[in-house]
């Protein structure tokens, strides 16, 4: 069995994803085997200190060597291991990246928003998207956002902002950056019609989950509202008892939550597709690209 492994080195969240890679008649595919998260929230360091602490460097070394034990017991081929916002900013991030070659033996590459997103589009989401459609691509993480317009199956534009879950819940989001999303998604967004949007990450396939909507049915700004004010009317305490939310979703859902909605109102989408992907699915394709196709 071939198997290749992506990790996520995010600002919430470090996550490893392991994969059994297949071929069929269209080429080859690949089925989740493991998935472990670990939720380390560096970006609390990275956005308010700019550097990442010796506790939260050790935990992560102490992580990547856990990965590459388990990637080795399960004789994983290849590998992509990927660091987004938090490590980009943070001063001591290539610092981190040596000790983790020279302690765990791997290779973490500290990406830029650019290549994050296309990374994402590795998904091959566009395969079954409605070509009389435009879309615009939503990815929202602990860091950064990443938009990107989908105009006959083909991104025709795309931009990493600034604005993420830790960055908000730390009060590091600035107005400024907000309005340069905004500009933005008016020069690129407003000569489409049939606008729909794709949402990606942790909290958006959450939020899809608690909606009970049927695999690939979008779900509606109106929905998503509701869901949000739902959430937001109650204590973290609460949100994790009624609703069963992990204590490290439970605080970044309602930021998360309020970039959809912000970026659906500026841009008059009224639904969102969420397939339920992410980063680590994104290099488990880009792996098979890279070394299969």
């Amino acid at each position: 069995m071939l198997r290749y492994a992506a990790i996520d080195v995010g600002s919430n969240a470090v996550r490893l994803l392991i994969a059994d890679i297949t071929q069929n008649e269209n080429g080859y595919s690949f089925k989740k085997n493991t998935l472990v998260r670990v939720p380390l929230r560096l970006g609390d360091d990275a956005f308010l200190e700019q550097k990442i602490s010796k506790k939260k460097s050790g935990d992560l070394v102490k992580t990547m060597i856990a990965f590459k034990n388990l990637m080795e017991v399960y004789q994983v081929s290849a590998y992509l291991a990927c660091a987004t916002s938090s490590m980009r900013e943070a001063t001591n991030g290539a610092e981190i990246i040596e000790i983790i070659r020279e302690k765990a033996d791997l290779n973490l590459e500290i990406i830029e928003g650019q290549r994050e997103a296309n990374i994402i589009y590795a998904n091959h989401i566009e395969d079954s998207l409605d070509i009389r459609k435009n879309y615009l691509y939503i990815d929202v993480g602990g860091g950064s956002t990443e938009l990107s317009v989908f105009v006959n199956k083909i991104p025709v534009a795309s931009k990493s902002f600034n604005i993420g879950t830790i960055r908000i819940l730390d009060n590091q989001d600035k107005e400024e950056t907000w309005e340069e999303m905004k500009a933005w998604l008016r020069e690129h967004t407003s000569d489409y019609k049939n606008l729909a949007g794709i949402g990606t990450g942790g909290n958006i396939n959450k939020i899809y989950r608690m909606a009970n909507e049927k695999d690939g049915v979008p779900l509606s700004f109106l929905k998503l509202k509701s869901i949000y004010n739902q959430l937001n009317i109650l204590s973290l305490k609460e949100r994790i008892q009624i609703y069963g939310l992990n204590p490290d979703r439970a605080d970044v859902i309602i930021p998360a939550s309020e970039i959809f909605i912000t970026i659906m109102k500026w841009t008059g989408i009224k639904q969102i597709y969420v397939p339920r992907v992410g980063m680590v699915d994104g290099i488990i394709n880009l792996l098979i690209a890279e070394n299969l196709d």
